[in-house]
């Protein structure tokens, strides 16, 4: 007796066909109704998906109004164990079947930090079905090369694994090495491949299997990585065109033309990353062992991942090695690549990929791009500037500008801010072994010279705004037409308070170089005296100057070698070493003398009698203030007459003749106001009140220093505004009005951090704390002084020193009576 034929359980889509049809409901009411997309009731009717996720099961089987037996049915269909689609009678028992791809590398276990990018991509993937709309969720993550970006996208896809149950692609489109780049169409082929298709069925055409392509992923939910991807050009044939699958892909490149992606743009580690992953590799024992030279290995690996394995591997393997072994052979950074692989999976193997990528181009912006890294890599410095870059180039700024966004298209370069760039530590290595390769010695020096004479045409600039009679203007040799154009005086020392850090960095790395004993040296320290006296920056005025009269005195002895000591006196008397200044005046004052210079020989007569007037040698002081007078007089220089004047009147006040004082004073203010230097007119005004602070004369210093405040406020000179300030402070604390006083210290302090005059921050952060030491807030007053430390330390020595002694004696917790000395000054 033939056995009995059980008859073939409903599939899925027979299932949904007939609970909708009995429910009287059109696919997009029901798909209306379950909160999906028509186009997903859709898929699951024809039978495209089979297995979709259970909470749309769930949700359909309320909608569709179930029974609980229907809708375990349902349940058990959508999961495969109640019964298998029927099989066509012609189906062919020996078809191949073609399992669900998932193709994902395996995730890192040691994977660290990217909280923030991991949530950003699981945010746009990770959705309920359906509720993405038509459009298919695409995610790009765009980094230099080694950076993480594939080991990101791979842990992020693992986690979004349950939200595409169809399965995952994985293809590495090789778009910057190793070999050549993946074609489209091979691309094509294996995504066509990886979902069942032969290959004598996938045209050739790239447009047509794009077609087929987008046919066989709707309906699926199915995420692509695409990895290592050269451009948008080579990925928008391979993306999926309908709802529900979705695609992750990773490129050195930018992305940002490809429509609908979320952008997600990869940055080097933190600190604390970069040691929680040195701690993954290599154990947290020795770590916890030797935090200091790991926070130091980080530093050297650039906290680029692929760096931080390379090392980490090392270490691991050879465990009785100290990790300072390591920092130390990490330490040259000419040689630190060669700590960090040789093969194709070192660092540098990886940066020299991007590179050969710009080389072989066939665009001419991208071979010039590439040319121009070994360039671009010679100075030293946090950041580089378009307009340095093309001093460094030798060509208009725009196109430099287009090369610079060619190599941060390529994650060469990083755009920190507009007209602003970055190399990461590890590419400019790798940039200046290039340099080193390809341009001699003479070219590289003759690269930072270009850079040296934009800095000191753009300082003259400042200069003639800040000190429009100064008699080192006529000494300019550098003259650029093509520097920025400055409406005033305010935004040339904004521009330079932006680059003066580089400048510094790049004026050392000068003095280093053949270009040590050039005339551009001295010249760099010369120009930039007018930035340095506005902003009161003493310590690189000081450190610009003994470079530069070291590379003077090479040279015969001119006006510029004699300015540039008379100015090396201005930092030491700022800082409170009066005698060593009236040293380097004196030898100043003979260097004029020998080549005949009234002008300097003038100026550095009213130096000195400034001087010896502080040190309480008035008699030599007057001496050489009256010559001052003579000489300035004589020459017919109401500028420096003026300055002769205030530093004579200083000197009558110390002398206790007041009223000769005042005359000395008020003459010098008329100087100025005739000549319409209101800016030197508010200069000496501020002279005047700080000679009668220094005498005890505070009621008059009060009612001096408020005219300079009011001329400084007219200028809008906020350095002047909030020095006037200060000197207020002073003199109503000492006449004893604390309240005033601290009214004015607050007024000087938000000047002072507007303009980012750190000394005067200080300064005036030691006097708050003795005015409210004075006041009985002792508690108060300590932490004043701990800000004023933390400014000072870095600014002036003195000051720091005074603000330690009298946290020392706060602390002690004795008496404290206010009381003005010259070092409030």
């Amino acid at each position: 007796m033939a056995a009995l034929s059980m008859p073939a359980m409903p599939t899925l889509s027979e299932l949904l066909r007939t609970f909708r049809t009995r429910a009287g409901l059109t696919q997009a009411a029901l798909a209306e109704r379950a909160g999906l997309s028509e186009q997903a009731i859709s898929v699951l009717e024809r039978g495209t998906r089979s297995r979709p996720r259970i909470d749309t099961i769930r949700g359909l089987s309320k909608a569709l109004d179930l029974t609980p037996a229907e809708a375990d049915q349902f349940l058990a269909v959508a999961r495969g164990k109640g019964g298998a689609p029927r099989t066509p009678a012609t189906a062919d028992p020996a078809a191949e079947v073609v399992p669900t791809p998932w193709q994902l590398p395996p995730a890192a276990p040691d994977f660290t930090g990217r909280a923030a990018q991991i949530d950003a991509i699981l945010s746009v993937l990770r959705s309920p079905e359906g509720a993405g709309g038509p459009a298919v969720g695409i995610v790009t993550v765009t980094g230099m090369g080694g950076i993480g970006k594939t080991t990101l996208a791979v842990q992020a896809a693992h986690k979004l694994a349950d939200s595409y149950p169809d399965g995952n692609l994985y293809l590495n489109l090789r778009g910057y090495g190793p070999g050549a780049s993946m074609t489209t169409a091979d691309a094509q082929r294996q995504l066509l491949r990886s979902v069942g298709l032969a290959v004598h069925s996938i045209p050739d055409d790239v447009d047509e299997a794009a077609a087929l392509l987008r046919s066989q992923l709707a309906g699926r939910r199915v995420l692509l990585l695409l990895d290592n991807a050269t451009d948008v050009a080579q990925i928008l044939p391979l993306l999926p065109g309908s709802a529900g699958a979705a695609a992750i892909i990773t490129s050195r490149g930018s992305l940002v033309n490809l429509p609908g992606a979320r952008q997600i743009r990869l940055d080097a580690l933190s600190e604390s990353e970069a040691v929680e992953l040195i701690s993954g590799v290599i154990g947290q024992d020795r770590v916890a062992a030797e935090p200091e030279a790991t926070e130091t290995l980080a530093k050297y690996s650039g906290r680029l991942p692929l760096a931080i394995r390379l090392i980490g591997g090392r270490l691991a393997t050879r465990p009785t090695w100290p990790i300072r072994h390591f920092v130390d052979l990490l330490e040259d950074e000419e040689s630190r690549l060669d700590s960090l692989g040789s093969d194709e999976s070192g660092v540098r193997a990886s940066i020299a990929s991007s590179v050969h990528f710009l080389e072989t181009s066939d665009r001419d912006l991208d071979r010039e791009a590439a040319q121009a890294l070994p360039l671009l890599s010679i100075p030293d410095g946090t950041d580089l500037l378009t307009a340095v870059a093309a001093r460094l180039l030798a060509l208009p700024e725009r196109r430099t500008g287009a090369i610079l966004e060619r190599l941060v298209d390529l994650s060469l370069l990083e755009s920190v801010a507009p007209e602003r760039y970055r190399f990461h530590d590890l590419i400019r290595a790798y940039a200046r072994e290039l340099a080193e390769q390809t341009l001699t010695s003479a070219e590289r020096d003759e690269a930072l010279a270009r850079i040296l004479r934009f800095y000191i045409a753009v300082a003259w600039a400042c200069h003639a705004f800040t000190h429009q009679g100064s008699p080192r203007l006529p000494l300019a040799t550098i003259h650029d037409g093509n520097i920025p154009v400055f409406r005033n005086g305010e935004e040339s020392l904004r521009w330079l308070d932006d680059e003066q850090r580089n400048l510094m960095d790049r004026f050392r790395q000068a003095t280093q170089t053949s270009l040590s004993g050039s005339a551009l040296i001295p010249e760099v320290a010369l120009a930039m005296f007018g930035y340095h006296e506005a902003r009161r920056r003493w310590n690189e005025m000081g450190e610009l100057g003994e470079g530069a009269l070291a590379a003077a005195r090479q040279h015969q002895p001119d006006a510029a070698t004699a300015w540039l000591q008379h100015d090396s006196a201005i930092p030491e008397v700022e800082n409170g070493d009066a005698a060593t200044a009236v040293d380097k005046i004196t030898t100043a004052l003979a260097m004029f003398r020998e080549i005949g210079d009234s002008v300097g020989e003038a100026r550095c007569c009213s130096s000195l009698a400034y001087l010896l007037g502080l040190l309480g040698r008035l008699d030599e002081a007057l001496e050489y203030g009256e010559e001052a007078l003579r000489l300035s007089r004589l020459i017919k220089d109401a500028t420096l007459e003026g300055v002769s004047l205030t530093a004579v009147g200083g000197l009558y006040d110390r002398s206790g003749d007041y009223g000769r004082a005042d005359q000395a004073f008020a003459d010098a203010i008329a100087l100025a106001e005739q000549t319409g230097d209101t800016r030197s007119a508010s200069k000496r005004y501020i002279n005047a009140a700080l000679s009668h602070l220094r005498v005890g004369r505070f009621d008059d210093a009060a009612l001096t220093v408020t005219e300079s405040l009011r001329i400084s406020g007219q200028l809008g000179d906020p350095i002047a505004q909030s020095e006037a300030h200060h000197l207020l402070a002073l003199a109503t604390a000492s006449l004893g009005d604390y309240k005033q006083a601290r009214i004015h210290v607050g007024a000087g302090l938000q000047l002072a951090r507007h303009r980012r005059d750190r000394i005067r921050e200080g300064r005036l952060y030691l006097e708050l704390a003795r005015i409210d030491a004075a006041s009985g807030k002792r508690r108060e007053a300590i932490d004043d002084l701990h800000q004023a430390i933390a400014i000072l330390n870095a600014t002036s020595a003195v000051q720091a020193a005074d603000a330690r002694d009298l946290l020392a004696e706060l602390e002690a917790d004795g008496p404290y009576t206010y009381t003005f000395t010259a070092h409030s000054l």
